[in-house]
């Protein structure tokens, strides 16, 4: 191959896999090259992602090293993209009756699901966690792209247990918002004791579903290194858990007047 047709490839395969540690004697196998030479590639590769901002690529030493990509983002693109974001959901018509605000096409969005796990991933990928953690249903596809984007398993916590899970911990928990009791479960075998779990959700009013989240991961003794959300409301003001890093802020949502008052969150725009 020359060397454009090399650089395209593990360029692919890298960012296909974000976090994951390739191995430059298979990279030299594969293309049929010396180690110098996919250097030489890789250092290509390493610059160009710097200079366009698309992240890092990584070369790690040792005898367990090898190379991978990870998809760090700089403040001025998070801030970037989050605006797009809200800018989206200041749009009128996403008002629905009651007072609620029309999210599905958003959170359903490759594209947008991707930056937001790329987002996920800068800011929690130095705690190392092992699992991404989140409930059922609406959380599902945000939690799936941060577990991609970290390289790491996603545990789905159920509303209902399921024959299939074999034995489970189940456990119920106030919602914050309702103040009602509701049950969540987990499949004993989904989570090895000891384990570094981070925390994510698409929505949070008070918080009542992540701290009964936080609650579980005690119960299978892990330990939660960090807790995201996209989407936090301004009410309740008092939240049931302290330490998260949200996404966007929404502070009201005016029916009246069709304005969905909605921005970064601070540590975005600080």
């Amino acid at each position: 191959m020359r060397r454009a047709q090399r650089i395209a490839a593990i360029t692919g395969m890298l960012v296909e896999k974000p976090h994951h540690v390739f191995d430059v004697g298979d990279f030299a196998e594969l293309f049929g090259v010396a180690r110098s030479t996919l250097s030489e590639d890789l250092s290509i590769i390493r610059s160009t992602f710097e200079d366009l901002g698309m992240g890092k690529v990584e070369t790690i030493a040792g005898a367990v090293g090898g190379v991978r990509y990870l998809p760090d983002l700089s403040s001025e693109q998070i801030l970037a993209q989050i605006e797009g974001i809200c800018e989206r959901l200041r749009e009128p018509d996403r008002i629905l009756p009651g007072g609620f605000v029309y999210t599905d096409d958003l959170i359903l969005s490759p594209q947008l699901l991707r930056i937001v796990g790329h987002i996920f991933s800068t800011k929690f990928s130095q705690y190392e966690p092992q699992y991404v953690a989140t409930v059922e249903t609406a959380g599902i596809p945000v939690a799936l792209s941060t577990a991609r984007s970290l390289n790491v398993p996603l545990v789905v916590v159920r509303r209902q247990s399921k024959p299939t899970e074999g034995p489970v911990l189940t456990m119920n928990f106030v919602s914050g918002s309702a103040n009602q009791v509701e049950t969540m479960s987990l499949s004993r075998r989904a989570l090895p004791t000891g384990s570094r779990v981070l925390l994510i959700d698409d929505f949070m009013k008070a918080g009542g579903t992540l701290r009964g989240l936080i609650n579980l991961m005690d119960e299978f003794e892990c330990t939660v290194v960090g807790t995201g959300v996209l989407i936090e409301t301004g009410w309740p003001e008092k939240k049931l858990i302290d330490d998260y890093l949200s996404l966007i802020y929404l502070q009201e949502v005016n029916v009246e007047e069709e304005k969905v008052i909605v921005r970064p969150a601070d540590w975005i725009t600080a």
